[in-house]
């Protein structure tokens, strides 16, 4: 079976096509600029060369209607039909406290998702959108919602709860839900393997420009560090991470800005961006290099704040077998990597910072000395794979 993987942004989608007989990725493409007015791209790669389209694209459903002809292209195309498409998994952000799996979506589940956009009112919308986009052009294909809170929702009551009042929680549904699921699942799952023993307590840190950790006890996740959104925890691109909430009616009263504007405010001006003026970890790192104090000092918060929740991931879980690093900046930073781990010798970790520094990029790789009683390695995510996956068991109805 070949499953067609979709990610839907608000003026984005991406996409992928995996030949789940090999789980091989058979093309990619990206369709930006959607719904903006402004001359959008349409960009696909697979091995029968690259296709790129300019155009005004209006929204979601001439957005997958550009996709479906780049995937059928008689010359560059990945695919010779949309028959060969089995399944369609989708990524969606929120699945609130309804859903704890993946699922075919009917228009119960639609209707259920529409509830859970108050939730996550930036991606839900086209996450949607994107869902009716292709059940209205391919009506008879099988789509399936992967949601990216599912992974979390193992998480005990005492580690999801606020303490809101009791009624609020029930009435509007705050609490912490954690983000990044598929990441964090597929991750953890391989280090499962990796470690080849029955019982494991495992930190993975998903970095990026958003970044979460999360800490999981036998497969299954027991804490991770964003909450009602993506906005708590770690310093990351641009969001602020933990803050107390005083300090955030303060800064609102202070600067005259509206609840709405201060909380984009620190969704998209702060982290590193805010302390350094960059958002990119590259940029970051090329300033450290060249002894940019204020970029030195984003990344020791970046730092320390990702050693903290592994510390007190140490505790919830009462040990540690391993860490793993994965993300754009998990993956490929060396820098981070090393100032992140400086200090954690006291839980049994034997870092082998001269192994971490000639780490190739984004490449599976060990990380610990020989003997070190937890294990340190880098995992290259696979979201797509997860969704695909998903996607495939529930189309053959398992």
């Amino acid at each position: 079976m070949k499953v067609l993987v979709l990610n839907a942004g608000s003026s984005s989608l991406k996409y992928q096509v995996i030949d789940m007989d090999n789980e091989q990725t058979l093309g990619k493409g990206l369709v930006e600029k959607i719904g903006t007015g402004l001359t959008g791209k349409i960009k696909q790669d697979c091995a029968n060369g690259t296709i790129v389209i300019e155009q005004i694209i209006a929204d979601h459903t001439e957005a997958f209607s550009l996709v479906m002809d780049a995937l059928t292209d008689a010359e560059k195309g990945i695919i010779s039909s949309m028959d060969e498409i089995g399944a369609i998994g989708h990524r969606v952000l929120h699945g609130g406290e309804d859903f704890n799996c993946s699922v075919v979506i009917t228009p119960e589940v639609l209707e259920i998702c529409d509830r859970n956009t108050v939730l996550g009112p930036l991606h839900m919308p086209a996450n949607l959108g994107c869902i009716r986009s292709c059940m209205k052009l391919m009506p008879d294909k099988v789509n399936v919602a992967v949601f990216d809170t599912e992974f979390h929702t193992t998480m005990p009551d005492y580690a999801y709860m606020y303490a809101i009042k009791y009624e609020d929680y029930k009435q509007h549904r705050v609490r912490k839900y954690g983000f990044h699921g598929t990441s964090h699942k597929y991750v953890s799952s391989e280090a499962v393997k990796y470690l080849n023993k029955e019982n494991s307590k495992i930190v993975t840190c998903h970095l990026g420009n958003g970044s979460s950790l999360a800490a999981v006890v036998n497969g299954k996740c027991v804490d991770t560090s964003m909450g009602l959104t993506p906005l708590e925890g770690m310093v990351m691109g641009t969001r602020s991470g933990d803050i107390d909430a005083a300090a955030v009616g303060f800064l609102a009263e202070q600067k005259g800005m509206s609840a709405d504007a201060i909380i984009t405010y620190l969704n998209k001006e702060c982290g590193f961006k805010g302390i350094a003026g960059y958002s990119d970890c590259r940029d970051l790192t090329a300033l450290c290099e060249k002894g940019d104090k204020r970029a030195q000092l984003a990344f020791n918060m970046f730092a320390y704040r990702i050693r903290k929740y592994i510390g007190s991931y140490v505790a919830a879980m009462g040990g540690l077998d391993c860490i793993v690093f994965t993300g754009g900046i998990g993956e490929n930073s060396d820098y981070a990597r090393e100032l992140i781990m400086r200090g954690l010798e006291v839980f049994g970790v034997d870092f082998d910072f001269e192994k971490n520094a000639k780490a190739p990029r984004g490449t599976r790789q060990e990380l610990h000395r020989e003997g070190s009683k937890v294990k340190v390695v880098i995992i290259p995510t696979n979201e797509e794979l997860v969704i695909a996956r998903d996607a495939k068991a529930l189309a053959e109805g398992k």
